[in-house]
């Protein structure tokens, strides 16, 4: 199973859901996954991680952003902070939840090995 990196570049909150979704999925067949939150993306990681749209995924039954996020890890999807967007947000590194990881572009490229590439 090919890998799957999807790079969430906006902050918007349903990208990153998205994002996740397919990570979790690529994941559960198999196939390594990562998220990299490019820029001001980042925010979305600093704790307490909310979404406007929760209380509707709850009203399905669905998990919250900060629920699926932690399945995600749950099921080995890695999480990467974009270390310029820590920079724009003004995140300090040590906000973040300790299983996110940090790069940058090159960093995401050179290790992107067979993993296919999505925008979200």
């Amino acid at each position: 199973m090919r890998g799957l990196t999807v790079v969430v570049a906006e902050p918007a909150p349903e990208r990153l859901r998205a994002a996740l979704t397919l990570a979790m999925a690529n994941a559960a067949l198999g196939g390594r996954a990562r998220v990299f939150c490019q820029g001001p993306a980042v925010a979305l990681l600093t704790p307490p991680v909310t979404a406007p749209h929760d209380i509707d995924h709850i009203a399905a039954g669905l998990p919250t952003l900060a629920e699926m996020i932690e399945e995600g890890f749950g099921l080995g999807v890695e999480l990467i902070a974009c270390q310029s967007g820590l920079h724009l947000t003004c995140v300090d590194a040590s906000m973040l939840d300790p299983r996110i990881g940090f790069g940058g572009p090159v960093s995401l490229l050179q290790t992107l090995d067979e993993d296919r590439l999505l925008i979200a």
